[in-house]
């Protein structure tokens, strides 16, 4: 009896072992379907895919097969690249960006500036993304015409001295890459990494794929359909496609390295041992928090967000054909914390939603306000009117191109909601109203008073 209760006790442990694992298991993934339909109301974004990996499990959530463009998550295909390029020797990371790409220059203080392949890897070049400063790709430019526009600009700070985030950066990286490989850099990146590495469903720009799940753009709390031309010379930096499925094979690959060639190993290997404290950023990868690595991705009509922790061995990636940036990679910062046991974050709103709900009610209000200002009759009324307008129309078009570092055309018809562009609209009509009838009045005021004068003449 007493053996037969030992040799139970063990059974049942285990038993009841497998049924809390499933159990906990279950309730994870209630938590995760649970927040991704948050996510989805908050951003009213109709298409989200995740991947998690938890310790060689992979658990898909939406469409797996769909293709999104991954943003700047990108930069960790390019940077990989130019490791495995320093590893051959073919590259050296102190070497200067001139040894590359012949005749390119950089000035900082008036001076000629060195700028190391390092500190592009680093994003220390000196470089920023302020668009006016160093305008991005037009669409006809090669990687070396778009870099030959960008050469001899002033640099915003001695390169090696700073921390400023680039696409100028990893646009450079990728003309290296062209020219060192001789080849393009769409071959090379598909023979040299994407193929040997297993990635079948990533691709360099935009393929011709039926899978691809259409890029949109919030406008009036709806989303529509926004497709955008990807721009060959801006592809290094951040416009590669790629699905749930080979994003989890992309978080195998760097937390467990299992059926990698060597020579890619190696490079993995090396640039993990570069990312050391918080805040560290090398080759495409942040080292954040409790030693959680990753980067997020944005275009005007996509966000994405990849966070593993080699240790645990766990990583979560989410995909979403939405820019809401901020939404996404607390959306994938909270399914992290779902897979390590912890409790997760609040969803973040992201600023162009928080720009959709201030302009959706500035377009309600200058709405109401055009029916107001033509009845109004009196002068200083629709003076008032007219002067506010005009200075809250001023300050935003001062003011935004200063905030994001780009001319007001482009946040207006590539970045920003629709409701921006209709609440302007609606502020520039209501001028219009309050402006025309103030002239009207004044050429009937002027009218009465030359009536009145040529009457008092004629009984004089």
């Amino acid at each position: 009896m007493n053996k037969r209760k030992a040799f139970l006790s063990p059974a049942i442990i285990i038993l009841i072992t497998i049924w809390l694992q499933n159990n906990i298991r279950a309730a994870s993934g209630n938590d995760i379907e649970s927040i991704i339909k948050q996510y989805q109301q908050e951003t009213k974004c109709e298409n989200v895919s995740v991947v998690v990996f938890d310790n060689g499990e992979i658990s898909y959530y939406g469409d797996s097969e769909g293709l999104y463009q991954i943003g700047s998550m990108t930069k960790a295909f390019t940077g990989l690249a130019i490791q495995k390029l320093i590893d051959e020797g073919l590259v050296n990371e102190d070497g200067v960006v001139s040894d590359y790409i012949e005749g390119f220059e950089a000035y900082y203080e008036s001076a000629k500036a060195d700028i190391t392949v390092r500190d592009l890897i680093e994003q220390k070049s000196g470089y920023t993304n302020i668009e006016k400063d160093y305008p991005s790709a037009t669409e006809a430019m090669t990687l070396s015409e778009w870099a030959d526009s960008i050469c001899g600009r002033e640099l915003s700070f001695r390169p090696g001295t700073e921390y400023a985030y680039s696409n100028v950066n990893y646009n450079l990286l990728g003309l290296i890459i062209e020219n060192v490989s001789e080849i393009p850099y769409r071959d090379y990146m598909e023979q040299e990494i994407l193929i040997p590495l297993g990635l079948r469903n990533t691709f360099v720009g935009t393929p011709d794929d039926n899978r691809i799940i259409e890029g949109t753009r919030l406008g009036y709390r709806h989303v529509f359909e926004f497709p955008m031309s990807v721009k060959e010379a801006s592809i290094p930096a951040g416009y590669f496609y790629s699905n749930a499925e080979d994003m989890g094979r992309w978080i195998d690959i760097w937390t467990e390295s299992s059926d990698v060639p060597e020579d890619i190993k190696e490079a993995l290997s090396k640039i993990g041992k570069q990312l050391k404290e918080e805040g560290d950023y090398y080759s495409g990868w942040e080292l954040f928090a409790d030693g959680v690595t990753g980067h997020s991705g944005g275009t005007p009509n996509y966000s994405s967000r990849l966070v593993m922790d080699e240790k645990n061995h766990t990583g979560v990636c989410v995909l979403s054909n939405l820019n809401v940036a901020a939404t996404t990679d607390s959306l994938c910062n909270s399914i992290l914390s779902i897979v390590s046991g912890n409790i997760p974050e609040k969803l973040n709103r992201d600023i162009w939603t928080i720009f959709d709900d201030i302009f959706v009610l500035v377009t309600v209000t200058g709405m109401f306000l055009f029916p107001v200002i033509l009845v109004v009759k009196k002068r200083a009324v629709l003076i008032a009117f007219d002067v506010i307008l005009i200075f809250l129309l001023t300050l935003v078009l001062i003011l935004l191109p200063i905030i994001f570092g780009a001319g007001m055309k482009e946040i207006v018809f590539t970045w920003a909601s629709w409701s921006l562009a209709g609440g302007l609209l609606t502020i520039a009509a209501d001028i219009l109203g309050a402006t025309v009838k103030l002239l009207i009045g004044n050429k009937n005021a002027d009218h009465n008073k030359t009536g009145k004068r040529q009457t008092a003449d004629g009984y004089n």
